[in-house]
């Protein structure tokens, strides 16, 4: 059973969702009062680890700058966002920070005056423009929190863009200021934060690519929201979650039983490669050898075999008829095998559009009197372009069995042309993408976000940019095939196994960055990184 602290940190909540958790909390009898001093005694508390003063330095350390103690600028905006903000200055002051506030509104939420009127008889400088400002050796955000929906106008546009060219770190509380919560959207100008410690649950725009630039490092401050509330209000709506490790690693096929033998771990059929693209073949049956898959067969053109053989001996190599462009001309499965015989199939890697026939077939290929829907199909790059050209939306309303596609933003927009702006909102387009098509859907990018047809979404929460290399996708495809192969006889769904793959994919991408820097990871060395993630 998950610990309370597992389960929140899966919960992802959009601005209105976040309201009606915090309404009830007031509701109960939780005084709004009360509930800022533990969120900004916490915020306080984190600020103190990372910029330690000089009591708890020791006389001996090195200051982070010429007086006894780091010196903080606090942004207070109007609202409770700014009351968070003017507790951390006042409980940093009575540390011996050095404090400034920079209150720029002239109408402040009742309790937000109450606190800053204390701050003001402490003695602690208050400036209303943004050229009064003095050196800072941090700044600290609270000038908007969740829910903002508006653009910024000037002059506090204006500040914000000023105050983003300070070469001092920016520490946001809950979402940097001009951010929208849920699409992750700039508002007019945002606060570039170096670090964003977000309250409570997970907002969406945590896990929006576009806002990624502005986060810095995020960090939940977990203040007790009681797990109660937090289910009355999202209820049966479908779910956003970001995957943990602790999820993820629970989906794989570990431990395996005592007894078994190969067929029982799965077998999956990969159809890829072609002699433009060949690397695409090897890298998709590295990525299916990685994820422990009982038997692999790949299907490639023939003139491959040879060179497949070499790469992947424990593999079955099927050679294929090809094209006079050296693409699979038809698929040639040994004696008494069909697509039927595999309990799932990967299919797209290197094919080149060369093979449109061969991508029609194993679509079709579930309406056969032999199968019963019943096998796993995993489509990627070519795979997902003729799928395009066939008419996505149409062709897998058709299928009996489960289709898992894997697009980045390009071929997500030639599959879904009429869905919403991926680039823009990312999590309600896939969401769109698979309640329209029925296939679960993964779309790729810094943050992947992956969606059932009944509108439930999971979101990697964190990457790296190493893997914005050729091939890395092809790498994915093997492995999550492999994974839906040996999956093929648990109840475990579909859309879970497609996270955790993805979430493996990720992992194994950022220790090899850390090892071999972003510049080091080639789709090759990623391959060997895929244990080794799970090791860590």
């Amino acid at each position: 059973m998950q610990n309370r602290q597992e389960k929140i940190s899966q919960v992802v909540v959009t601005a209105g969702q976040m309201r009606d958790i915090e309404e009830r909390i007031f509701a109960a009898g939780m005084p709004v009062v009360a509930l800022m001093e533990k969120v900004a005694g916490l915020i306080a508390r984190r600020i103190q680890d990372i910029y330690p003063n000089l009591a708890q330095r020791g006389n001996n350390s090195k200051l982070l700058s010429p007086s006894l103690n780091p010196r903080v600028g606090i942004l207070v905006g109007p609202g409770h966002n700014g009351g968070d903000a003017l507790v951390v200055a006042r409980e940093l002051h009575f540390r011996g920070y050095e404090i400034w506030i920079y209150s720029p509104f002239s109408k402040l939420k009742e309790l937000t005056s109450q606190h800053l009127q204390y701050a003001q008889n402490l003695g602690i400088p208050i400036y209303q423009t943004i050229e009064q400002l003095p050196d800072s050796d941090l700044l600290i955000d609270g000038l908007f929190g969740y829910g903002l929906e508006r653009n910024l106008t000037d002059p506090i546009a204006s500040a914000i863009n000023q105050l983003n060219e300070l070469s001092v770190p920016i520490y946001s509380i809950d979402l940097p200021s001009g951010l929208h919560t849920d699409t992750g959207e700039v508002l007019g100008t945002a606060i570039r934060a170096t670090h964003t410690f977000c309250l409570g649950l997970w907002k969406l725009a945590f896990l929006q690519d576009q806002a990624l630039e502005y986060l810095g490092k995020a960090e939940l401050i977990d203040f007790d929201i009681p797990l109660a509330d937090v289910e009355a209000v999202l209820k049966d709506t479908p779910r956003i979650k970001r995957i943990t490790p602790a999820t993820a690693l629970a989906t794989l096929p570990l431990p395996r039983p005592s007894v078994t033998h190969k067929y029982k771990q799965g077998h999956l059929l990969l159809i890829c490669g072609s002699r433009r693209y060949a690397g695409g073949a090897i890298l998709t049956g590295l990525g299916a050898r990685a994820s422990g898959v009982g038997m692999l067969s790949i299907a490639v053109p023939e003139s491959l075999k040879p060179l497949l053989v070499s790469h992947l001996p424990e593999a079955l190599i099927v050679g294929c008829p090809e094209t006079e462009t050296g693409a699979i001309a038809h698929l040639q499965l040994p004696e008494k095998t069909d697509l039927s015989s595999f309990n799932a199939i990967a299919c797209g890697p290197g094919l080149t559009q060369d093979a449109t026939p061969i991508v029609q077939e194993v679509i079709n290929s579930d309406r056969s009197a032999n199968t019963k829907g019943e096998r796993p199909l995993l489509l990627d790059a070519d795979g997902l372009n003729i799928l395009a050209q066939m008419g996505a939306i149409a062709t897998l309303k058709k299928r009996q069995g489960v289709t898992v596609l894997t697009p980045h933003t390009g071929e997500f927009e030639r599959l879904f042309p009429d869905v919403a702006d991926a680039k823009h909102d990312r999590v309600k387009a896939v969401r769109e993408a698979a309640a329209q098509s029925g296939a679960v859907v993964l779309l790729k990018g810094a943050r992947t976000a992956i969606a059932n047809s009944q509108g439930a979404v999971w979101i990697i929460p964190e990457s790296t940019p190493a893997l914005a290399r050729g091939g890395s996708g092809d790498v994915l495809t093997g492995l999550l095939g492999g994974l839906l192969a040996q999956a093929a006889t648990k109840q475990i769904p579909i859309e879970d196994i497609v996270a955790t793959a993805a979430w493996w994919h990720s992992q194994a991408g950022i220790i090899a960055a850390q090892e071999r820097t972003e510049l080091g990871v080639d789709a090759f060395t990623l391959t060997q990184y895929l244990l080794k993630a799970l090791s860590n």
